[in-house]
């Protein structure tokens, strides 16, 4: 096998716990082009990866409301299959991505129709890979990316891991922000749902008691409107500027910690081996690893996997004492 080709279109932290097989994979098989298929705009988070030959870029996301493009996307896939793939892993599981990784190649490994959001998905795969949903998320993604190849990759493997999440020198200049008498931590205060957000005053209760050097970041502009309001009640709070994925990366790998949701941004200072402590509270802790640095804190509601309820928004429950002592631990302050 000299080619393969990994379809996993979104999100930020979807394609963060998929990521982390690309080192086992290149250890395993050190001359095998690996190209990753992924929506354009979260292909910054894929590039400068060593282990990764080709970023791989598709809007699929745009032919939702434009569906002429849907042609011009279908060229540009099948443009990419001349590469002849031996192998395209569908680590979505999505009929959209099913779909697609069958226009990049005829050999198509995925999960089976039993370990899959989309069961209908598993209808184009040649090779059908058993890892029940409920499991966790980074384990799954190893097995299906892993088990087409022939090998495992183990939970010893991944607790050992390598920082994945490369960058070239970011555009913003971070020496404005970052201190050197204070520990600087990161909150992630946004997220796809408002459900799964912590509660910003709660976030300015942690930072008035930490009294470090809290940055906020943001995606939006209700995002930046909560940040900036956060920053008037508390001086220990500042609101950083808008940051391309490239500058994101730089600065996790800078901080001494991230506090935030469950979302793309704190799984990624898991992928650079940044401390973390990751809020749940509508969905499963099962989406993370937690290790020595890298820790969780989950509301008292019980959680479904296949059926998310949105309107669940018990995150709100966990105390900010009991945020602010297991920063304390983290970082011995």
């Amino acid at each position: 096998m000299k080619k393969i080709a990994i379809v996993k279109l979104s999100a930020l932290g979807d394609i963060v716990h998929a990521m982390v097989a690309l080192q086992f994979i290149k250890a395993r098989f050190p001359n095998l082009q690996i190209d990753w298929l992924v929506e354009a705009r979260f292909a910054d988070l894929l590039r400068n990866n060593p282990d990764i030959s080709n970023v791989l870029t598709v809007n699929l996301k745009a032919a939702k409301t434009n569906k002429r493009a849907i042609f011009d996307e279908i060229k540009t896939v099948r443009d990419y299959a001349r590469e002849n793939y031996d192998l395209v892993i569908d680590a979505q599981g999505l009929l959209k991505s099913a779909m697609t990784a069958k226009l990049l190649g005829k050999n198509v490994a995925g999960f089976d129709k039993n370990s899959i959001r989309e069961p209908l998905a598993s209808w184009f795969y040649t090779q059908k890979i058993a890892y029940a949903y409920d499991e966790n998320t980074i384990d799954r993604n190893a097995a299906v990316l892993s088990q087409p190849l022939g090998f495992s990759i183990s939970r010893e493997d991944i607790l050992t891991k390598k920082p994945f999440l490369f960058f070239h020198p970011p555009h913003t200049n971070f020496s404005e922000f970052l201190r050197h008498d204070l520990k600087n931590i990161i909150f992630v205060i946004g997220s796809t749902w408002a459900s799964r957000n912590y509660p910003a005053a709660q976030f300015v209760e942690i930072a008035n008691t930490l009294k470090q050097n809290c940055l906020v970041i943001w995606g939006n502009d209700i995002e930046r409107q909560t940040a900036e309001t956060m920053a008037t009640q508390s001086s220990f709070i500042r609101v950083l500027p808008a940051l391309n994925l490239n500058d994101l990366k730089a600065l996790l790998s800078q901080v001494d910690l991230v506090i935030g949701n469950d979302t793309g941004p704190t799984h990624a200072a898991w992928g650079l081996n940044t401390p973390s402590i990751t809020l749940f509270g509508c969905t499963p802790v099962s989406r993370v690893y937690q290790t020595s640095i890298n820790k969780v804190l989950k509301s008292s509601s019980i959680v479904n996997p296949r059926k998310l309820n949105k309107l669940d928004d018990s995150i709100k429950e966990i105390k900010p004492i009991d945020i602010v002592e297991m920063v304390n631990e983290l970082l011995q302050l």
